[in-house]
């Protein structure tokens, strides 16, 4: 039998309640005529044994969990459980049990928690039924209590009697007398005994029993019940560990005699559910949850004693802005404030908010910027994760403090201290991460994209903090994050090729594509004047794959946004050609990269975005057209040349009458683009400091340099030649009117080789006036223009 969907693990309790792997095989479910009824079977996967058969019952418990188990009792205290390897299967078993019962499949349990059977048959005698008795803790006795323990914990209703009695007789203390004296005389047979008894105490999950076990006077003795384990061969010294190697340090002197007892407590109970207690197999996840929420309250209750002390949170903080203070003792104090916030995580969210207020008022934002900039690595990456939980709870308030001190900053210092800004110093160390894997340097990656990302940004306050923050974060940040990638492709060619290098890159550029997919203007200004891209590009001539996939995916992001300005930046650039060279370097080898390449040509195909298609198949067209193993650029050469028939075969629609010359008289169309914008294509000053600005390629294919005074005559000549009619005068020169098409128009260059070309260049732009089929002049039966209706748009 070959099918996965039915292979499944075969689970049974045993009496130390451990679940024993009886085999591998694959369920049916059928009907048995020896059982009378329909039966799961299970057949060894190797040798087609059967190693379960197994009579669906009408009032049996089965339970679904975690979508591909199905637990039930066989019997009393004989459990079994059919672990599934895929979910299809264990839902197409469970409806056919359901069926067999007549119950709804979508529920996880076909009884009630508490078996109806038991409930029927304990209801009315659950009053009058007589307690658990607890046998004398004897020495000679402590079998015949460990066997009622195992008993009693077959059943809830047993159990809770059980722990009742133990309650009730104060069981606990008398077991650790015992403890102590089969200790004293070596009787392992009784230690033996005591570790069953001691664990199923545990497994009754009450936490009234916690109580008693985490008592001040005797945990050490219960933690030492633990260490004999009879399936273990060797014992384990938990007490020794606790007693003597883990040490407990006080950072501060805690005056608090309740806050001290509880940190204690809950450090011992942590690693007793750490370390001591068996590990729950994935069928118990649920087994000690009162030992979980034991913990759970005794964290939220130390958070809560620390906060209310007056003196205790601003004594730390002020310990660790102080630049006296050694680093040895900065580290201890940066530590517990870390496990301090760790606490905190279980805090309901008023509280936790409530929590981090407090931090903040008291001085922690000014303390990381200190403790970040730590040559101490330990102290370093504490701050780091007191940041990280700072940050994923409330961005707000790091971006609230951020723009405090760069307000506070520029008025005291002009912006000379920009640097020492808290955001600053995050980019800073995560450029300059020492880690050869670079840890720490992901983590604030982490810090930064949540702090810049505007969906987490406060509803109410949305549009204010995405305004401030992001220009402020273009103004004073985005510089330093992009240093390296800008120092490191000067030449046209990588300076260092370095594994470590080349991950810092991958992650600037990961946070750069981020910021394409959700940052519109700043980002676009800072690619377009900074010429990011095309040095982004020269990455691709790396040795190192992921950091060529990298640079390959933010060109593919903006691509992706099919804007004007990008296409055009691309198209000026001649910015396809290092990822055409990429490509025809890889020489045809089926691997990411090659897919990758592909799949950017064919969005672009798919998605029509002509004026790339032409720049594309005209500049590049030669150097792909022996690919043959895929039809991606074939489609593109075809789609081109079905541009170029549509383009010569378009009827003349419109016609232009007359071309004037003013400003302020016509309406422009919604889609003209922004005369702010429009400069970033025309070489104005940079708004950035370093003065860089993009400019065109030379030298490349498809590439020409072009006056504006060579294309006023070469408009003027195919003006004259095309048709005749009116003329009017542009700057001085007689032009006649003739019908131009728009995408003509569109695909005009707008290159000036000095000031006046430029100035008459933008204003011939202007002048030339476009009316397409949705017509601003409509025409008359006879085909005469009627008078227009609408002002015309510029072109």
């Amino acid at each position: 039998m070959t099918d996965t969907k039915r292979r499944v693990k075969l689970y049974a309790l045993n009496a130390d309640r451990q679940w024993d792997d009886r085999g591998t095989g694959h369920v049916s479910c059928t009907y048995v005529e020896r059982l009378k009824g329909v039966s799961l079977l299970v057949r060894a996967e190797a040798d087609g044994a059967l190693l379960l058969e197994s009579k669906i019952q009408h009032d049996t418990v089965y339970q679904k969990q975690q979508d591909t188990l199905i637990v039930w009792s066989e019997a009393d205290n004989f459990d079994l459980a059919l672990s599934f390897q895929e979910k299809a299967g264990c839902e197409e078993i469970w409806e056919k049990i359901c069926s067999v019962q007549g119950k709804d499949p979508t529920i996880e349990t076909t009884q009630d928690i508490v078996e109806e059977s038991e409930d029927e048959r304990f209801d009315d005698l659950s009053d009058s039924a007589p307690p658990v008795e607890l046998p004398l803790c004897e020495i000679g006795r402590l079998k015949e209590i460990k066997d009622l323990f195992i008993t009693c914990m077959a059943t809830p209703l047993n159990k809770d009697r059980l722990a009742e009695a133990i309650e009730n007789d104060g069981y606990v203390r008398k077991l650790v007398k015992l403890f102590n004296l089969c200790e004293d005389l070596n009787n392992l047979e009784g230690l033996h005994c005591l570790y069953d008894i001691v664990k199923n105490i545990f497994l009754i999950n009450k936490n009234a029993l916690f109580e008693m076990l985490f008592a001040d006077d005797i945990i050490f003795d219960v933690i030492g019940c633990l260490e004999y384990d009879p399936t273990l061969p060797i014992r384990k010294y938990h007490r020794h560990h606790l007693k003597n190697v883990s040490k407990f340090k006080e950072v501060i002197l805690i005056t608090n005699l309740e806050l001290l007892n509880k940190i204690h407590q809950t450090h011992r109970v942590q690693y007793i559910q750490d370390v001591v207690l068996p590990t729950p197999s994935v069928f118990e996840d649920n087994m000690l949850s009162a030992l979980s929420s034991f913990i759970f309250f005794n964290k939220v209750e130390i958070v809560t004693l620390i906060q209310e002390d007056e003196k205790f949170l601003p004594d730390l903080l002020g310990q660790l802005q102080d630049e006296s203070t050694p680093d040895s003792r900065k580290l201890e104090l940066v530590q517990f404030l870390k496990e301090f916030c760790n606490f905190s995580q279980n805090l309901q969210p008023p509280q936790k908010e409530g929590f981090f207020r407090t931090l903040t008022s008291l001085g922690i934002l000014p303390m990381l910027e200190m403790t970040l900039m730590s040559e101490d690595v330990n102290i370093k990456q504490a701050a780091i994760d007191i940041l990280t939980i700072l940050v994923e709870f409330s961005p707000s308030v790091i971006r609230e403090y951020i723009l405090q001190q760069s307000s506070d900053t520029v008025t005291q210092a002009n912006g000379s201290e920009v640097e020492l800004m808290l955001m600053n110093v995050i980019i800073e160390q995560m450029i300059c991460d020492t880690d050869p894997d670079l840890g720490r340097a992901v983590q604030l990656m982490g810090v930064i994209r949540v702090l810049i990302d505007p969906e987490n940004m406060l509803p109410s306050l949305s549009k204010v903090e995405k305004t401030d923050f992001l220009n402020y974060f273009y103004k004073h940040s985005v510089q330093i994050l992009i240093a390296p990638l800008l120092a490191n492709t000067v030449d046209g060619e990588p300076a260092r090729d370095d594994y470590q290098n080349a991950q810092l890159l991958a992650h600037i550029l990961e946070l750069l594509t981020f910021c394409v997919e959700h940052h519109s203007y700043h980002i676009k200004t800072c690619i377009l004047n900074k010429d990011l891209l095309k040095r982004v590009l020269v990455l691709m001539k790396s040795a190192h794959k992921f950091l060529v996939l990298g640079a390959l995916r933010f060109m593919r992001k903006i691509v992706a946004l099919k804007d004007e300005f990008y296409n055009r930046y691309i198209m000026k650039g001649c910015l396809f050609g290092p990822v055409i060279d990429c490509l025809l370097d890889n020489n045809g080898r089926y691997n990411l990269l090659d897919s990758a390449i592909i799949e950017l040509f064919e969005f672009i195909k798919l998605e029509d975005i002509k004026i790339l298609i032409a720049h594309v198949v005209e500049n590049y067209g030669k150097k792909f057209e022996h690919i043959d193993y895929v039809q991606t650029f074939k489609a593109l050469r075809i789609r081109h040349s079905q541009q170029t028939e549509k383009l010569k075969e378009k009827p003349i629609t419109s016609c232009i009458t007359s071309v004037t010359v003013s400003t302020g008289r016509f309406r422009r169309d919604p889609r003209q683009i922004e005369d702010e914008e429009e400069i970033w294509f025309n070489n104005e000053d940079d708004e950035f400091d370093d003065g860089e600005a993009v400019v065109p390629h030379t030298g490349m294919t498809g590439s020409t340099e072009i006056t504006a005074s060579e294309q006023l005559e070469s408009i003027g000549k195919s003006i004259d030649k095309k048709c005749e009619g009116s003329s009017t005068k542009i700057f001085g020169t007689t032009v006649k009117t003739t019908p131009i098409m728009n995408n003509n128009l569109a695909a005009t260059p707008a290159l000036s080789s000095s000031p006046e070309d430029s100035k008459n260049s933008s204003l011939l732009k202007k002048a030339l006036v476009d009316y397409e089929g949705d017509s601003d002049e409509e025409e008359d039966e006879n085909g005469d223009l009627k008078s227009p209706t609408k002002r015309p748009r510029y072109t």
